[in-house]
């Protein structure tokens, strides 16, 4: 276990973002499914990203980590010829992305695969999968509660039809293994779409490995059959859900630059901008980076069907904003590596906020300064961990961040750039 004290202090300079985790997901995998060399460059090897590196490799992907790059040999490359009529063994840590993407795609493959997790995973629900597996007679197992789940059999082409305000990361695993299949197939979206963001950038990272996908309105995906992933040279973008944590520090009243976020992105969470800017931030963009600068923070209503990652340090900025904030359609959070409107109430009323939680969202009243000098927990969760470092710029007295080594998950480096920026930190490790 491992604790750390943060001292109220004024964050200013510039932060390089780190690159979107999302979009190297995405591009790990098509590099993976592809038919020779890829190399992904501006990629960060977070518990996540290792997670999905590690499971293309269990599918038979050559992967190499360099200093610059990640180097790729696709599954489907001339070079490869590999036996995969054997038991092969993906663990996902704590990655739900990693589990729902490769679910499908392990099953374009002969083969029996085992996907292994801790934490939360395994309370994660993949009735979805389930349900296509019984239409389809694909055998599998698994044990309630953790993630021990064994499939084997092999995916047939035909219509889907998934539900649309589930999870996507269901969609996006269909949309990547769809086109390796012998056989046109459809996804029909039966009921309305959320997080609509995030397939935009799985249909993006497609298109730029040679997978056409038809769009009919997020309400049907029509996929030809018997496509092939072309490997390519690939760099990764910045990651919005992490620039969030610092436009959002900028909302507080530090004066931060934050580098490599690209104005025209297709990640939902993106609307952190237009979020701040109702809420009275005025976000400059110049070639050098993006900041924010505020007079008075307005109270707004947040929507958090697109943008469920953004919603923990959102609520630190409503938590010092003039008015009764609300947050709503959020119930997703409650599922993520905890329950994060849980976590959210408990942990920002620790600190002074007043936060009210409901079922499917957040009733956040605005306070004028946040008390601190208390002990937080980060529930183990790497969003709780930084939105709490970000809310201790606004507190009276230093906080203490338990178990605040989880931002390995998604941003190894986040306290490290915290430091740089002028946070103060005195950390140290407990004995287990």
């Amino acid at each position: 276990m491992a604790d750390i004290k943060v001292y109220p202090s004024r964050l200013n300079g510039e932060v390089k973002i780190p690159p979107s985790k999302s979009m190297a997901h995405r591009a790990v995998i098509c590099a993976a499914l592809g038919d020779g060399l890829s190399k992904i460059s501006n990629i960060d090897y977070s518990d996540d990203i290792i997670a999905t590196i590690n499971g293309m490799r269990a599918l038979g992907a050559v992967i190499e980590e360099k200093n610059e790059c990640l180097e790729v040999r696709g599954i489907n490359s001339k070079e490869l010829s590999v036996n995969r009529d054997f038991e092969r063994v993906v663990d996902c840590n704590e990655s739900g992305s990693t589990l729902r993407f490769l679910v499908p795609i392990s099953l374009a493959f002969e083969g029996v695969t085992r996907f292994v997790g801790r934490g939360n995973l395994g309370k994660r629900p993949l009735k979805t999968y389930y349900d296509i597996f019984d239409s389809q007679g694909i055998e599998y197992s698994y044990v309630n509660g953790v993630l021990d789940l064994v499939i084997s059999g092999k995916l047939r082409a035909g219509t889907y039809e998934v539900e649309g305000n589930i999870s996507s990361q269901f969609i996006t695993g269909l949309l990547f293994t769809l086109p390796l299949l012998d056989g046109d197939s459809k996804i029909s979206i039966t009921t309305e779409l959320e997080s609509k963001g995030y397939l935009d950038l799985t249909l993006s990272a497609m298109k730029d490995f040679g997978i056409k996908v038809i769009n009919n309105e997020y309400k049907e995906f029509i996929i030809k059959g018997n496509q092939r992933y072309r490997s390519r040279d690939y760099r990764v973008e910045g990651d919005y859900s992490q620039g969030a944590f610092f436009l959002s520090a900028d909302a507080l009243g530090n004066e931060v630059t934050i580098l490599d976020l690209k104005e025209d992105s297709l990640q939902g969470d993106r609307e952190v901008v237009d979020i701040l800017e109702r809420m009275g931030v005025v976000i400059e963009k110049t070639n050098l980076g993006m900041n924010g600068q505020v007079k008075h923070l307005n109270s707004t209503l947040i929507d958090a069907s697109q943008c469920p990652d953004i919603i923990p340090v959102l609520s630190a900025v409503a938590a010092l904003s003039n008015g009764k904030t609300e947050i709503i359609n959020a119930g997703r959070l409650r599922i993520k590596e905890c329950d994060r409107l849980a976590a959210v109430t408990q942990e920002l009323n620790k600190l002074g906020a007043k936060v009210t939680e409901k079922s499917e969202g957040l009733i956040i009243e605005g306070v004028g300064e946040l008390e601190g000098g208390v002990e937080v927990w980060s529930h183990k969760d790497h969003r709780i961990a930084m939105t709490l470092a970000i809310a201790s710029t606004r507190c009276k007295a230093p906080i203490i961040i338990k178990d605040y080594e989880c931002v390995s998950k998604s941003y190894p480096h986040f306290f490290e750039d915290f430091k740089k920026l002028g946070g103060r930190l005195d950390e140290w490790h407990m004995g287990k």
